[in-house]
């Protein structure tokens, strides 16, 4: 009777799994290549200037202490919302739109972030328009990412939730400090979107990522608008640490819906009654749910 020496039994393994990680490989380069290219960025002709920053050749050197203090007033958003910063992805500052192209895996927009099951995270600006505000919006994805889990975040948490949030450390739509009148104007710029109201998009049909950025411009815009009116009024109905509460109460495992519901219901009856309704909540509050 034949026997498999050990030795062989073993290489066989080690070339089976060997092949299999290679074609595994093969296989998320083709389907998600922007997170292979921004994993070697330091390989890239693009320079690293500052803390895990790489500038396109591009960009002039003189141009790195500017964009540079852009990202630090940025991280000083996301600080003092998230009340401490935990955060720290490598920047991918492009100067050309076929540069953007390869790390965005997309033509439009002025930045966006991208984070991995394994914990990398980055975040990709278009050096022409990169701001203050681009880029709180992206690191406030960056930030949920990291305080809840890639697969939390992927698989459990709404998209309108995760862009809500960006918005609110984003100054483009709405500059208003005061936690009640940023909510009223979005509610504003939410009329404005849906016609009086007329064209809504519920939340429950902008859950999913590829739903969120479905339709034409004036649909996406309609989604943010949803998006900003529905967590601004959340933030009014929380406590001060509302925020921080429903972070650690999904940590610990809660489900969304739940961790959401918690930290307003105290203050809910109070300010219902000075509050414009909110018209995604009207008139089951549990809307949100879907």
């Amino acid at each position: 009777m034949k026997k498999n020496h050990p030795v062989r039994a073993i290489f066989r393994t080690g070339k089976i799994l060997l092949t299999g990680f290679f074609v595994l490989a093969a296989s998320f380069f083709f389907l998600y290549p922007q997170i292979f290219y921004c994993e070697m960025i330091r390989f890239s002709s693009f320079q690293e200037a500052g803390d895990r920053h790489y500038f396109s050749p591009g960009i002039s050197p003189k141009h790195y202490r500017k964009i540079n203090r852009t990202i630090a007033l940025a991280e000083a958003r996301v600080d003092s919302f998230y009340h401490g910063k935990k955060s720290k992805p490598v920047f991918i500052i492009c100067n050309r739109p076929d540069e953007y192209r390869r790390y965005c895996s997309s033509n439009e927009g002025a930045g966006c972030s991208i984070g991995t099951p394994w914990g990398s995270g980055f975040v990709v600006l278009n050096g022409q328009d990169a701001n203050v505000d681009v880029a709180s919006h992206e690191l406030s994805h960056m930030e949920l990412l990291t305080r809840l889990g890639w697969w939390k975040v992927t698989t459990r948490v709404p998209q309108w939730f995760n862009e809500g949030l960006a918005l609110m450390l984003d100054k483009r739509f709405v500059n208003n400090p005061d936690p009640i009148g940023r909510y009223l104007d979005y509610m504003d710029e939410w009329q404005y979107y849906t016609g009086g109201g007329q064209e809504l998009t519920e939340l429950r049909d902008m859950e999913w990522l590829n739903d969120f950025f479905s339709g034409g411009q004036r649909q996406v815009m309609l989604a943010y608008m949803s998006s900003g009116m529905e967590v601004a009024y959340w933030l009014v109905l929380s406590e001060a640490n509302g925020l921080s509460v429903f972070l650690e109460q999904m940590q610990q495992g809660k489900s969304f819906e739940d961790a959401y519901e918690a930290v307003q219901s105290r203050r809910k009856s109070i300010l219902f009654k000075k509050l414009p309704t909110n018209p995604l909540r009207f008139p089951d509050g549990k809307k949100i749910s879907g």
